[in-house]
């Protein structure tokens, strides 16, 4: 994404304290979550994998080719069967960011709810939060924050994020230097032509990265709550629509916004990532559940 190296750091600063206080407000849903408990408790989100570590996993019956070294004598003299002591594998991921910073983000349909790019850069940044926390690597699909761990990261995150949005009305994801075999994230409306977005995924796939398109969506957008006289102008104001009977225009674009989304789900199927549409009227902390769930990785 493009971003502005000219960003104060109250106001990096601002946004970091905004996406912990969310990120903050998680650990409880993930206790309450069964299928995630196992994988976030003492910070080891996604890495409970036999192999090379320090961390006692699990015992388990010694296979042929098992090396006498790993064999515990002591859980063996219990029964007649020797055991192996399988240590955790401790090793991180890296996470690349891509967070639409394009002018059909500004959108709000009510003084009451934040812009959409607003809140896709909270998510984004409150899951750096949490992925840096359990020992990930974070960074952004551009060249400009490759992923990397640490505190020192996440403001460097939130400066970029915090920059100012782009001129274009909708935009596209770059993503020449993504990691082969990380994880990815995609945040944005993606109202724009869906064709850079299927040529993204189809260059990770055959990279092997996996990952997650989260469609953020003011609800006046899902809903079309508009009558009458309308004139329908984009965020950028290059496209400019007038009609004197919008509400005749309603079931057309619920049905076009339908199979925007049914084409969405199957693109992110096909490359083995997972698609989900979240609401700025929702509270933030549901899609951010879905999103650190959503990025475990595949055993």
């Amino acid at each position: 994404m493009s971003a502005a190296q000219d960003m104060t750091a109250p106001a990096a600063l601002g946004l970091r304290r905004e996406a912990e206080g969310v990120a903050s407000a998680l650990p409880p849903l993930l206790v309450a979550a069964e299928h995630l408990a196992a994988t976030v408790q003492m910070g080891g989100h996604g890495r409970r994998r036999a192999g090379a570590g320090e961390e006692f996993w699990q015992y388990r019956p010694a296979h042929s080719g098992d090396e006498a070294r790993f064999v515990d004598w002591r859980r063996s003299a219990r029964s007649d069967q020797q055991y192996i002591r399988d240590r955790e594998w401790q090793i991180a991921q890296s996470v690349h960011l891509w967070v639409d910073d394009a002018a059909s983000m500004r959108y709000s349909g009510h003084k009451d709810r934040p812009e959409k790019g607003a809140r896709a850069r909270l998510l984004a940044l409150a899951l750096a939060v949490l992925m840096i926390r359990a020992g990930e690597r974070v960074g952004l699909v551009g060249a400009l924050a490759p992923p990397r761990p640490g505190k020192a990261q996440l403001m460097q995150l939130a400066g970029l994020l915090s920059a100012p949005p782009g001129s274009a009305d909708y935009g596209t994801p770059e993503v020449g230097a993504v990691v082969p075999r990380s994880r990815a994230v995609f945040i944005s409306d993606f109202l724009g032509d869906p064709a850079p977005v299927a040529a993204a995924l189809a260059a990770l796939a055959d990279r092997g990265v996996r990952g997650v398109l989260l469609q953020v969506l003011d609800p006046a957008e899902e809903e079309f709550p508009f009558d009458g006289r309308t004139i329908f102008e984009s965020m950028a104001g290059t496209l400019r629509y007038e009609t004197r009977k919008a509400g005749d225009l309603r079931t057309r674009y619920r049905a076009r916004l339908a199979e925007r989304q049914a084409y969405l789900s199957h693109l992110a199927g096909t490359a083995g990532w997972q698609f989900l549409t979240h609401h700025t009227g929702a509270p933030a902390q549901g899609a951010l559940l879905w999103l650190y769930s959503a990025l475990e990785p595949v055993r």
